[in-house]
């Protein structure tokens, strides 16, 4: 009888154990970046277009490619909101830059087929922001004569958040 009541005891502590581990394994938690630091981002990318003479829009999202901050030139077109949040969107959803995936998906490859996704843009100027190695977030641009320029004040926003995305 003892042998038994040991046993059910071990029965029952494994069990709860595997419910402990089952639980954890239900949810998960991860960083994003916070509004501060998307608006410094979104900022230090609209000075650097505007010190290169290009009025652009710049969108800054969340690690799941939601905007936490849109800025548009004051003589930006009226596309480029749009376009700077789509590309930022592309930049998280894949987790490498826009020029990238603009190459990787030229028509005739066996990828071009995401190009035709839902707020899918593959042009250059979209980059991954991430903190420790895990995506936080993503910038984009869109106004600069070209895709390597939008993308030249996508960078100059995350190295103005860098350091503190390293401190983490």
């Amino acid at each position: 009888m003892k042998r038994r009541h040991q046993t059910l005891v071990a029965l029952g502590l494994a069990c709860l154990v595997c419910s402990t581990v089952q639980a954890a394994d239900a949810t998960y938690s991860s960083d994003t970046l916070t509004t501060e630091a998307a608006l410094t981002a979104a900022q230090a990318a609209l000075a650097s277009c505007q010190d290169s003479g290009y009025q652009v829009a710049v969108s800054v999202t969340d690690r799941s490619g939601t905007p936490i901050a849109v800025l548009r030139d004051r003589y930006a077109g009226p596309h480029t909101p749009e376009t700077a949040t789509r590309k930022a969107y592309t930049a998280a959803s894949f987790r490498m830059s826009t020029n990238e995936l603009a190459e990787a998906t030229q028509p005739g490859k066996a990828t071009s087929g995401i190009r035709h996704l839902n707020h899918i843009l593959a042009l250059g100027g979209g980059l991954p922001i991430e903190a420790a190695g895990s995506l936080v977030g993503a910038i984009g641009i869109s106004g600069a004569p070209g895709g390597d320029a939008d993308q030249a004040c996508a960078q100059a926003g995350i190295d103005a958040i860098q350091a503190d995305l390293d401190f983490q």
